[in-house]
């Protein structure tokens, strides 16, 4: 490779990144407050340009980690985004990544192009620049085919919880109301979860039982699939 384009940016190629975090019920989306640039003072997805020099795969950890601090987790891509006017004045592509996480296990740190960076309930979300409203719908109905056929969870919950989380967060992804009785019913006839023989304690409602993820049914529900009727 020319080393003279070592560290130059490619101007028509992008990545934005789709975090999802769960906590107090809610499905949250990683949003960053833009310090400079043509929409300097929105809040948008986590984004940049990728480098010559670099792998795609590389260059949506290392924006993701530059503009909010977060990093070692696991980014799958979801989707190449190509509208001809997705950006203004320019042909921009741009691939996006998508992750699950606990949103507790990260201190936002906001660097690079980014003044600030928060955790927003995608339900509160009405738009976003570019085309990154379009970009998290796509995220979200990526992530409701995907409960249905695959165990989702285990990067979003807290390692002991109790039925009623996992059923909110099945809700939350479905932007649905479960029924409690047949949800329970089908969670438990995976074998999915094991019992921690304890109960949540400092609640000012009757405490439930505490459960945690069978590691090896839920690798196995993930590599092989199921049919998760709700």
């Amino acid at each position: 490779m020319n080393q003279n384009f070592t560290n130059d940016i490619i101007d028509a190629l992008s990545i934005d990144c789709l975090i999802f975090g769960f906590q107090d019920s809610k499905l949250e989306i990683l949003l960053v407050k833009h310090a400079e640039g043509i929409i300097k003072g929105s809040w948008a997805l986590p984004g940049g340009w990728v480098m010559y020099n670099e792998n795609i795969d590389d260059a949506a950890y290392r924006i993701l980690n530059e503009l909010t601090g977060v990093h070692h987790l696991y980014l799958e891509q979801l989707h190449a985004f190509g509208d001809v006017e997705r950006y203004p004045g320019k042909r921009v592509i741009t691939i996006a990544y998508i992750a699950l996480t606990k949103p507790e296990n990260y201190q936002l740190i906001p660097g690079f192009t980014a003044s600030d960076a928060k955790w927003v309930d995608v339900k509160k979300i009405r738009e976003l620049p570019y085309d990154h409203k379009l970009i998290l719908n796509a995220g979200l109905e990526n992530l409701k085919r995907k409960v249905r056929y695959e165990p989702i969870g285990f990067n979003l919950l807290p390692e002991k919880f109790t039925l009623l989380q996992l059923q909110e967060l099945y809700e939350a992804i479905l932007d649905i109301k479960l029924d409690k009785p047949n949800f329970r019913r089908k969670i438990m006839n995976m074998n999915l979860l094991i019992s921690c023989n304890e109960k949540q304690k400092g609640v000012s409602h009757r405490a439930a039982k505490l459960y945690r993820f069978d590691k090896e049914v839920y690798d196995n529900l993930t590599k092989k699939g199921f049919n998760f009727e709700l």
